[in-house]
């Protein structure tokens, strides 16, 4: 996973789950293994700040997100849950897939480089919508 001149930034609470999740030992397949590798080498360059001092328009846990993929001009929108909330059918990514890996702790505006199954694709975040 790459990404252009952005700066992760992570709730202090979701970046305890997120540990939490890759030393948990739950079940994961080999994909989920190695999006497990690419977040775990995410969260340890995030800065880390406090529910009241995170901003509003950055990817979390349970944020709903607008994304323009660039090389298609498609536009996805989605909620971003942890992996036993995860329901495609119903819109919810979890922050274990590729898509989810590549977007937390990012902002509305900002670019992304997510590498997919046929090579990188690069996504806009176009909104971030996030629960009080």
């Amino acid at each position: 996973m790459l990404t252009i001149n952005n700066e992760l930034v992570l709730r202090t609470d979701d970046y305890k789950l997120l540990i939490a999740y890759l030393h948990g030992g739950k079940a994961k397949t080999a994909f989920d293994q190695r999006n497990a590798a690419d977040l775990q080498a995410e969260l340890k360059k995030a800065k880390l700040v406090d529910k009241d001092d995170f901003p509003g328009d950055v990817v979390r846990i349970n944020s709903t997100v607008r994304v323009k993929a660039e090389e298609a001009d498609d536009i996805l929108q989605f909620k971003l849950v942890t992996p036993d909330k995860a329901n495609i059918k119903e819109g919810r990514v979890s922050v274990m897939a590729p898509i989810g890996t590549a977007l937390i702790g990012f902002k509305k505006g900002q670019q992304v480089k997510w590498r997919v199954p046929g090579g990188e694709k690069t996504f806009t975040i176009l909104d971030v919508m996030n629960e009080q």
